[in-house]
């Protein structure tokens, strides 16, 4: 691994690389992978969902579940097998070469400073089914819930590990609530015709719905930081994969069931099933969840991103000043400033342009599927594993690889960002030769 060149003893030894406290547990691992997964996208893509393939939706819903377990243990293996900051970046870098692992962290550039937006503006304008918020209003919402997720973040690992089990706590409330309560309305006449627009409406309502399921490998972006990986990372893996698949396709099915997806454009769903179970205010308290949930989603994708960008600074891909950490918290302060500024920017850029949330969970997907990608490979030349469970990352590939035609000319904007960060950090490589050979 590249060393930086005043990082030297007075004996010329190196000094250490700096490294990550170990503070995560079993519970908050758990805690961190689903709210990871369970973010603001489960108050808005089954209702959007619904509308592009109506009742079929729900066969999105299971095969996007089906497939959790391919994904979710070639990167748990990964990052058992090698516990090191940094997820799939790490992965790709040892597998791959660095190129790839270059490609990767540029990728997760791309998928956060897309996504974290996209995720609180669609939070904000959750608001609207009960405020009068203005377009100024809710993106003022959205920097407002960045800006707290950050704050948090800068506290450490540990205090953003009591968060994720309070946001864990207060998604799964308000999931088992709408579904339990939305059973008994259900009609078996709203899932007739099953198939209203076609075999292809699948596909299509897969490539939004993918967003819901992006997360997998946010956990291992923290590896570093669990008190005992080869334990805990697995079994917090599979636990979240069959809690998360059993809500997902539940609250589907109540979605379509209760025609929620029908009231306001399908995008408030949830607002829609707990106030003809519970009243109107009921929506209020939703909307303000959605908040919280969405607080929550951007804190566990900071605190995973942040880390990504430390374990590329160490290596030479992104400025080396970004692997700094602060000693009193543990946390890489450094590659936090640096997400929080590109973040603002690009949510700025959305005001400008007027970019819809949905398009930009495209855009956001994009970056992400490649990244699976990528991984996918990795564990594929990496993982020495015995019998069935050899196909699980050839799986994850074909998977990832199968969903990225849906994502369509959005993926355009990942592979443009991609090529760029290559770009530039080939030309900063080439000039590091050129003071080398001068000097």
């Amino acid at each position: 691994m590249p060393r930086d060149r005043d990082a030297s003893s007075a004996v010329g030894h190196p000094a250490p690389q700096p490294a990550l406290h170990r503070v995560i547990t079993l519970r908050h691992a758990v805690a961190l992978y689903v709210s990871s997964l369970l973010g603001s996208g489960i108050f808005v893509i089954p209702g959007l969902a619904a509308q592009i393939a109506g009742p079929a939706s729900i066969v999105s819903w299971i095969l996007l579940s089906l497939a959790s377990y391919p994904f979710a243990y070639t990167f748990a293996k990964l990052s058992a097998r090698r516990p090191e900051s940094g997820g799939i970046y790490a992965f790709a870098r040892e597998g791959i070469g660095a190129g790839a692992s270059a490609a990767t962290a540029w990728l997760f550039l791309a998928w956060a400073a897309i996504g974290a937006p996209a995720a609180t503006l669609a939070a904000a304008s959750y608001l609207v089914y009960v405020y009068p918020l203005s377009r100024e209003d809710i993106f003022l919402v959205a920097a407002g819930i960045l800006l707290a997720a950050f704050v948090v973040n800068y506290l450490g690992i540990r205090f953003s590990g009591r968060v994720q089990i309070a946001t864990v706590v207060a998604i799964l409330a308000a999931l088992a609530v709408a579904v339990v309560a939305s059973a008994p309305r259900t009609s078996p006449a709203n899932y007739s015709p099953f198939l209203p627009n076609g075999l292809a409406s699948i596909g299509t309502a897969a490539a939004l719905i993918v967003w819901s399921y992006l997360g997998y490998e946010n956990t291992s972006n923290v590896a570093e930081e669990f008190q005992d990986p080869k334990r805990d990372f697995h079994r917090s893996v599979v636990i979240s994969v069959v809690l998360v698949s059993v809500l997902y396709v539940g609250v589907a099915v109540v979605t379509v069931g209760t025609a929620a997806y029908r009231v306001g454009g399908g995008a408030t769903p949830f607002a829609a099933m707990v106030s003809d179970a519970f009243g109107a205010y009921a929506g209020a308290v939703v909307a303000l969840l959605a908040v919280f949930v969405t607080f929550g989603t951007v804190n566990a994708y900071s605190a995973g991103m942040a880390r990504v960008y430390f374990a590329a600074a160490r290596d030479g891909v992104f400025p080396r000043s970004l692997a700094r950490i602060d000693p009193k918290t543990g946390a890489p302060r450094h590659a936090l400033n640096f997400l929080i500024v590109m973040v603002l920017a690009s949510l700025g850029a959305f005001y400008l342009l007027r970019v819809d949330f949905v398009s930009a969970f495209l855009m956001a997907s994009g970056a992400a599927i490649l990244t699976y990608v990528i991984g996918s490979v990795a564990g594929i030349r990496l993982l020495k594993e015995r019998g069935a469970r050899r196909a699980l990352p050839w799986i994850s590939l074909i998977v990832s690889a199968g969903l990225l035609p849906f994502i369509g000319p959005l993926l355009a904007v990942s592979l443009l960002i991609a090529a760029a960060g290559l770009a530039v950090m080939w030309a900063l490589s080439r000039r590091v030769q050129r003071i080398d050979a001068g000097g």
